[in-house]
C-alpha cells in the first residue's frame, strides 16, 4: 500500500446521545432512535502532504434522524481559529472523505452524511485525561460537553469500562464514560445529559486507522 497522504494522531473525544455503551458501536439501534452529538480531535502528530497539523483541533456536531447506517446526516465542522487557511483547507478535506481508501473512517462517514454545513473557524476549549476518564470541549455558539467517569448508582465510586474493537475502523480502545453535558447550541441544537462518551487516543491516516 502507498505511503499515507495524511495523517492524524491525538486524542479523541465523541459523545452521543446515547446511553453509556452506545448501541451503534454494536451495529444496534440508537437509544433514543435519533443520534446526536459531537466528535472531536486534538492532533497531537499530523500532516496533509506537506502541511503540518501538529497541535491543532478540530471538532464538528451532527444529527441523524436515525439508525446511521440509514444516512441522512447532518454535520458542522469545526476547526480551530488558529490553523491556517492551508490546515484548514487540510482539516476540510480529510473530514470530507476525499484523498482516503474507501472503507476508512472519514470515508464511511461521508456516505452516511448527505448535508455539511459552513465550516466554522473558531476557538476550541479542549481538555482531555484519558486516564482520568475526563474531558471537556466548548466553542461559543456551537457545542458545549463535559465527560466524567462513569458512577456506581449504590457507592458513587468510579466505574470503569472499556469499548474494544480489534477491527474497528474508529477507534481499537476507548475508555467509556458519562457525556454529563451534551449540548448542540448551533444550526444542529440538542440536550443529551448524561449520555455516552467515548475517549480514545487514534492515528487515523489515508489508509485507515492504525493498529496501536
Amino acid at each position: 500500500m502507498a505511503d499515507p497522504v495524511w495523517k492524524m494522531k491525538g486524542q479523541w473525544l465523541k459523545n452521543c446521545s446515547c446511553a453509556y455503551g452506545c448501541p451503534c458501536d454494536y451495529n444496534a439501534l440508537p437509544t433514543h432512535t435519533v443520534c446526536d452529538g459531537m466528535v472531536g480531535m486534538k492532533i497531537t502528530e499530523g500532516y496533509f502532504k506537506d502541511v503540518k497539523l501538529d497541535g491543532l483541533c478540530w471538532a464538528g456536531t451532527y444529527h441523524w434522524p436515525g439508525p446511521l447506517h440509514e444516512g441522512n446526516g447532518t454535520f458542522q465542522p469545526v476547526v480551530d481559529e488558529s490553523a491556517t487557511e492551508e490546515q484548514r483547507n487540510a482539516i476540510l478535506t480529510i473530514l470530507s472523505g476525499k484523498e482516503q481508501v474507501e472503507g476508512t473512517f472519514f470515508h464511511i462517514v461521508s456516505m452516511i452524511v448527505s448535508k455539511i454545513l459552513e465550516p466554522k473557524f473558531l476557538p476550541i476549549e479542549f481538555e482531555f485525561d484519558l486516564e482520568k476518564r475526563t474531558a471537556r470541549v466548548a466553542i461559543s455558539g456551537i457545542l458545549e460537553t463535559v465527560s466524567n467517569p462513569i458512577k456506581n448508582p449504590i457507592t458513587g465510586n468510579a466505574h470503569r469500562i472499556q469499548t474494544v474493537m480489534p477491527e474497528g475502523f474508529e477507534f481499537h480502545l476507548a475508555e467509556t464514560a458519562s457525556a454529563d453535558v451534551n449540548k448542540g447550541l448551533g444550526e444542529i441544537q440538542y440536550d443529551w445529559p448524561m449520555g455516552h462518551s467515548a475517549l480514545s487516543h487514534v492515528e487515523h491516516t489515508s489508509n485507515g486507522l492504525v493498529h496501536p
